[in-house]
């Protein structure tokens, strides 16, 4: 499927390495949200039974997505599977083989970028969303950033430091 969709244009801007970057960030936000959850306990009478087990594993899932767009990331910063394993605590061919798939995928997206649904009719994008959408990523993560992170002294957080694609000028 290689029709153009209007978010092209704004995904090009960017390297892959910042796309990647944009995902983990986006990632993190999550983990940081559903861990914001667990603090307050003014509605823990509202919680059924076991209710906090299930928010709190839901950060371990988070977690696990941040993890793979984390390696994700540092591939396309040119981090070798020596340098990620080391922080696995796992050898080199143990943490290629681990997230051989998830990388396969991110490539494959950049190669054919959507699907088609079970109906043939509307297409499904295959990158992350922050990759997919970096515009809209960039405007919703500086906007969380800013909000949240005490220190940042920056009008755009997470979008300043990204790694922005070379004009063909």
């Amino acid at each position: 499927m290689t029709e153009t969709t209007p978010y092209d244009a704004d995904r090009a801007r960017f390297t892959r390495q910042a796309l990647a970057r944009l995902v983990l960030c986006d990632h993190a936000a999550d983990i940081a949200d559903g861990a914001a959850g667990l603090v307050a306990t003014e509605n823990d009478p509202d919680t059924g039974p076991g209710g906090r087990v299930s928010q709190a594993f839901q950060l371990i899932e988070l977690a696990e997505r941040a993890l793979v767009s984390a390696v994700i990331y540092e591939r396309e910063r040119g981090s070798s599977w020596t340098e990620i394993a080391q922080y696995l605590g796992i050898g080199p061919a143990d943490a290629e083989e681990r997230f051989a798939s998830n990388l396969d995928g991110w490539n494959k997206a950049f190669e054919v970028p959507y699907r088609l649904d079970d109906t043939g009719r509307k297409r499904i994008p295959q990158l992350p969303t922050a990759a997919y959408d970096p515009a809209w990523a960039c405007d919703r993560l500086d906007t969380w950033a800013g909000n949240r992170l005490i220190l940042v002294n920056d009008d755009r957080p997470v979008s300043s430091g990204l790694a922005m694609a070379q004009s063909e000028e």
